[in-house]
């Protein structure tokens, strides 16, 4: 895709001598002698070394053997090995250092404020001490480095001493969306083996209350590695409890002892999966370690979103989804303070989130577009209730923006004096590929520039660098927060990320740069569907849908929504003698529902004769989907049935 887009737009924010001057990006360079952005992407580029070490330095990362080399590509650029021969444990720099401190073990770690109203505060001393008796139960229950542990819970404090006590005993953290049904979690711990799992009786949505342990409950019957599941009471109501599997947060973990070893681990030990899904296939677990994936965190907290010990940062998220584990570990890391809210953001009303922001006094504001969009509807009288004078950055991650809300979020709530950060990259990545900073002027729905480290570029079909036209988002340099491949897949993820150019990562984002150096995705170049942000595979909820005994073939695909951004919407070839109804399409969605979870629900299931495929039987969803919205489908000459392009084209 090259096709020249007309950018448009001009730079609205522009950083002030304060902002430039009091910025981490700032102390940084001038640390190293650097007088420019410029200079600085061009040295953490071509000296991949010298940047990661520079990067360790500055955020302190703690290592109990110090590495040999920063940087070792014996195995290619696709297999990078990171601070050889050292060894760390990445909670030492995000709690033990701090819990050390006598001062700073007294500054808040994070605020937790639930839908009910309830809030509670941990200081670091006191989180460290509760990720120590929560290690000590895991190993009580026999649980020991290299287990998979599985975090299905809601964001409640209890997940983050969770996650940290998994790394503390050298454990691999696997976050799970709290939203997913039991066909999507049991598949992911099954494919990890997962030996453990944390979860909840439930948790509030809207004034109800959602039932987790149930979905626990039919998931893990297809599970049996799972040796024991841990289950915090959040909202009190009655669940059945398995003998010998099952036992209470607060019956096993309160009584442990507040001291606990943090594990010696490898830098390059494992620290986490997290699962992405693809265009085809089972889900994608990205492997992460202990140096990787919370130092690029922590590095793009820093360099982007301006994070210092003083502030209070809050991404809207779930631990499931990459920000999660992002928020928690970038802001440990950096000293800082994060929030996390369990809960609708428009309950009571629509002024909960800037309420939260007036009285728990949020400094960073990470927020999606599909909220704001949502958020835009009920106008500004709600923001105006607010106090929002500490509110200094917004940011924005998950899909590319439209003007409109961008335009709405900067000047009418931010009044054209707080930039938004946008930020663009993935699981696989860390964080980010293309972010704002604090010393770089905006332009709507723009990104200033790639991240610091990050050598990305935009490719022609020819693999030749493009400007001002559209096309693939790569990247031609390691980085340290790179995923280490896929679980037990090198050959998917060399074919996922390596296979089109020699040694250059696609990303599958569209992207293009304009005659001023700023950025911009124009969404993605492969399959995947992202929901308000959630991103799965169309195969998933494909090979759910082929489950029922009506439907022969089926292809998912996602459509323009103008809140969540996207939404699926389904395409059903029937077995012969099957009638479809309405009937049929409530009991499809409800499969789907139950499955996958409300959120990623087809909001529409269309039932067809054909679905376009090529010679060799592969579903081309890009010439559905541009078929169903009228769109040119380009070159249509693999498809061994045409006709069926027409048949959908009749359905709008």
């Amino acid at each position: 895709m090259s096709n020249t887009f007309d950018f448009g737009g001009d730079i609205v924010w522009r950083p002030s001598r304060d902002d430039i001057d009091r910025s981490n990006l700032t102390a940084f360079m001038s640390e190293h002698g650097i007088t420019s952005f410029d200079e600085l992407m061009r040295r953490s580029t071509e000296d991949v070394a010298w940047f990661t070490e520079a990067v360790l330095r500055f955020l302190d990362i703690r290592f109990t053997k110090p590495y040999s080399r920063v940087i070792d590509l014996e195995e290619g650029i696709q297999f990078p090995r990171w601070c050889v021969d050292g060894e760390m444990n990445i909670v030492s720099s995000c709690l033990d250092k701090w819990a050390a401190d006598a001062l700073h073990r007294e500054r808040p770690a994070f605020i937790w404020e639930g839908e009910e109203g309830c809030i509670r505060t941990l200081h670091y001393g006191e989180l460290a001490e509760e990720v120590n008796r929560c290690a000590n139960a895991l190993r009580t229950l026999g649980f020991t480095k290299g287990d998979v542990i599985g975090l299905y819970m809601p964001m409640t404090p209890e997940i983050v001493i969770a996650l940290f006590a998994i790394a503390k005993i050298g454990g691999i953290i696997l976050p799970l969306f709290s939203g997913y049904g039991e066909h999507a979690v049991a598949s992911r711990l099954r494919d990890a083996d997962a030996a453990g799992l944390f979860t909840a009786d439930g948790f509030y949505r809207r004034g109800d209350v959602v039932d987790l342990k149930h979905i626990v409950d039919a998931a893990l019957q297809d599970v049996p590695t799972i040796r024991h599941v841990i289950v915090q009471r959040r909202t009190g109501h009655g669940i059945p409890m398995q003998d010998g599997r099952d036992v209470w947060w607060h019956e096993l973990i309160p009584k442990q002892d507040t001291f606990a070893d943090t594990e010696p681990t490898s830098a390059e030990d494992v620290l986490m999966i997290i699962y992405t899904s693809g265009t085809t296939g089972r889900p994608k677990g990205a492997v992460h370690t202990h140096c990787g994936f919370p130092v690029k965190s922590a590095q793009d907290m820093a360099f982007g979103t301006d994070v210092h010990p003083d502030d209070l940062i809050y991404w809207m998220t779930d631990m499931g989804w990459m920000m999660g584990p992002w928020l928690v570990f970038g802001a440990t890391l950096l000293g800082a303070s994060f929030f996390l809210f369990d809960g609708a953001p428009d309950v009571p009303g629509p002024d909960r989130l800037w309420d939260m922001v007036e009285r728990h006094r949020i400094s960073i504001l990470g927020i999606s577009p599909t909220l704001v969009r949502a958020l835009m509807k009920h106008g500004l009288e709600p923001v105006r209730a607010h106090d929002l004078d500490s509110l200094r950055v917004f940011a924005s991650t998950s899909e590319p923006w439209n003007p409109e809300p961008w335009m709405w979020l900067f000047r009418d709530v931010g009044e054209s004096r707080r930039p938004i950060v946008n930020y663009s990259g993935g699981t696989e990545i860390s964080g980010g590929i293309l972010m704002g900073n604090p010393i770089l002027p905006l332009k709507p729905a723009a990104f200033s520039a790639p991240c610091p480290g990050m050598a990305a570029d935009v490719y022609d079909e020819q693999g030749k660098p493009l400007r001002n036209a559209v096309g693939e988002l790569v990247i031609t340099a390691p980085w340290i927060g790179m995923t280490r491949g896929f679980w037990r897949d090198r050959d998917r993820y060399i074919e996922s990320y390596w296979s089109r150019w020699p040694d250059v990562w696609v990303h599958g984002d569209f992207a293009a740069i304009d005659d001023d150096g700023l950025w911009y995705i124009l969404g993605r170049s492969d399959d995947t569907i992202k929901v308000a942000g959630k991103r799965i595979g169309p195969a998933e909820i494909e090979s759910l849908l082929v489950r029922h005994p009506a439907v022969n073939e089926a292809a998912a695909i996602g459509v323009p929504h103008p809140v969540k951004g996207s939404a699926v919407v389904c395409f059903c070839v029937l077995n012969p003698g099957t009638t479809g109804d309405d009937v049929l399409v409530a009991e499809l969605r409800e499969l789907v529902t139950h499955e996958m979870g409300k959120p990623l629900a087809p909001t529409d299931i269309h039932f067809i004769s054909d679905i376009p495929k090529t010679r060799n039987g592969k579903i081309m969803r890009r010439i559905v989907r541009s078929s169903f919205l009228g769109e040119d489908t380009g070159d249509t000459s693999s498809l061994v049935n045409p006709d069926a392009v027409m048949e959908i084209r009749m359905l709008r």
